[in-house]
């Protein structure tokens, strides 16, 4: 993006759904500032003893890459092939039938072509043909093959990390082909000879090096933690407990580290501390495993397996029963989609069974882990914890079904009924983008940064419509998610597109209604604002 952003009218005005004249197979990219991420830095690409690190950026004209990086790269491709049959199957049955190629965010928000998912997809099939078929062999372009040349490895690069992987398109796709699983795999190749984005490495990086992916120390993470404890106390009157590194704990608790970093994650972490005094529950937060999310997933099966592993290497370590996860978004697509596959089922510990209701989870047993939502929604139906709504009538509210708990997991329900239970003033977005079909945030897997701001925009530009149509039409000022990078990314997308609108995590508002024992008067919410006065604004509206 230039120095000077352009309004949303400008940006709106240059997306183009014409069909192009020109050649598909003939690569055309141009590394505009604004729709690309920097690469890796060098110490993180060697810490995780990834190939060919180097200092480089996409928008270079030599990418230093390996003289014998096509054969690599096509070595890599057999490899996966042989060991991935779904990657087969989706390179061979594909018909081209079009019913993906306005699904995705990203064509929507661009009206580029090879953002469809039909088409960027064919980016990674023309080199199969070319290689492994006989008719690619053959006939060649006729058969839709291409060769391998470092401007198609550049044309992968641009458009495979202008996939957030969030599966829309393997929703509608009639023989369920899965892009998310084809930007995996040649994210995978792209990384053999060195090509990546640092907003991946870093964080995987720090992951294995303090536990999360913003580098929080130890110490850090228990200060922002007993801080947090202190905050609440203020707020409420009633001073909490939150035991980090308990051995003999019933349950191991993992959020993603921005609920104890971010804003407005922060006020989730607060909901989370509140409820969990409320119930009792016998749990305890671990240093090690202080990162939910799991970036490894936006590189490699092998980082994604890893990362995994540190959750349940630390249920063990501690001697806990079973595991409560909380509002991250692909920290479930791992756990639900890769755990048996990738890590086998967690043998050592016990089926999850709620100790304040009763509630046996069965569905999580080979898991062990349950989402938070499932916990708090088993509480609210049992009547086990008081609410009191009106704390909440500030705030007219939406929920963005964040795409991995979703579409990958199914919690569709769960969310609405805590949002419902907790806030007297809910509004769905229109049904075609929401719950299964919901749109991305437009900056998961990684492109969440600000040198990608360009391509955000465009790609959040779905949801923000459909945002802006209740915040029109009911006078909405708060959209609600269950993901951390939903609340990273969010906020400056809303800022953009529906000035107005804030950003929460369901949890917030279960902290706000909770009528805690002990506790003082409410008179603000977790935020220190007044609760229950809503906005002069949304009066008029009304």
């Amino acid at each position: 993006m230039s120095d000077k952003k352009p309004t949303p009218e400008e940006l709106f005005s240059t997306i183009d759904y014409k069909a192009s004249e020109k050649d598909w197979s003939k690569p055309h990219i141009k590394f505009k500032v604004g729709t690309y991420n920097h690469s890796g830095v060098p110490k993180n690409v060697e810490y995780l003893e990834l190939p060919n690190a180097r200092k480089w950026q996409p928008s270079d004209d030599d990418w230093q890459l390996p003289d014998n990086w096509k054969e690599i790269i096509i070595d890599g491709i057999k490899e996966r092939l042989d060991k991935f049959r779904s990657l087969k199957i989706f390179m061979d049955i594909c018909v081209r039938c079009g019913a993906c190629s306005d699904k995705c965010h990203f064509f929507i928000g661009s009206g580029d072509p090879k953002n469809m998912p039909v088409v960027r997809a064919e980016l990674l099939r023309s080199i199969y043909r070319n290689d492994f078929t006989t008719a690619g062999k053959i006939l060649g372009r006729i058969a839709g093959a291409r060769e391998l040349t470092l401007d198609v490895l550049k044309e992968w690069f641009y458009y495979f990390y202008q996939c957030t992987q969030c599966r829309r398109c393997s929703l509608f796709c009639p023989y369920g082909i899965d892009t998310a699983e084809i930007t995996i795999l040649v994210r995978e190749l792209l990384n053999l000879v060195g090509v990546n984005i640092d907003w991946v490495i870093t964080p995987v990086a720090n992951s294995f090096r303090t536990g999360n992916h913003l580098g929080i120390q130890p110490h850090g993470f228990a200060d922002s933690i007993e801080f947090a404890v202190d905050e609440l106390e203020e707020l409420t009157g009633v001073k909490v407990e939150a035991p980090i590194n308990r051995k003999g704990a019933e349950v191991l608790f993992v959020s993603p580290s921005a609920d104890y970093f971010g804003t407005p994650h922060y006020y989730t972490l607060l909901g989370y501390l509140a409820l969990f005094h409320e119930v009792g529950l016998d749990y305890t937060w671990s240093t090690f495993a202080s990162e939910g999310g799991n970036f490894g997933s936006f590189v490699s099966h092998d980082l994604m397996k890893s990362l995994n592993m540190k959750i349940y290497a630390e249920a063990k370590r501690l001697g806990v029963k079973w595991i409560i996860g909380g509002e991250c978004g692909h920290m479930w697509r791992v756990l639900h989609q890769y755990m048996d596959t990738i890590n086998g089922p967690a043998d050592f510990l016990e089926v999850p069974v709620s100790p304040i209701t009763g509630t046996k989870f069965d569905f999580a047993k080979s898991t062990k882990m349950i989402h938070i939502c499932e916990f708090t929604a088993d509480l609210i139906k049992n009547n086990k914890i008081k609410l009191d709504k009106s704390r909440n009538d500030h705030w007219k509210i939406t929920f963005h079904d964040s795409c991995n708990p979703a579409r990958a997991m199914g919690l569709i329900d769960e969310p609405r009924f805590i949002i419902n239970s907790t806030c007297n003033n809910f509004y769905e977005m229109p049904e075609n983008t929401i719950k299964e079909q919901t749109f991305c945030c437009g900056s998961g897997a990684g492109l969440g940064t600000e040198e990608n701001l360009e391509m955000r925009l465009r790609g959040g530009l779905p949801r923000a419509n459909a945002v802006n149509f209740v915040h029109e039409k009911h006078g909405v000022n708060l959209l609600a998610c269950i993901c951390a990078i939903d609340k990273a990314t969010l906020p400056p997308l809303m800022e953009y597109w529906v000035p107005g609108v804030e950003v929460a995590g369901v949890h917030e508002f279960v902290g706000n209604a909770l009528i805690m024992k002990g506790e003082n008067e409410r008179k603000v919410d977790l935020r220190g604002e007044p609760i229950g006065e809503p906005e002069p604004e949304l009066e008029e509206k009304q």
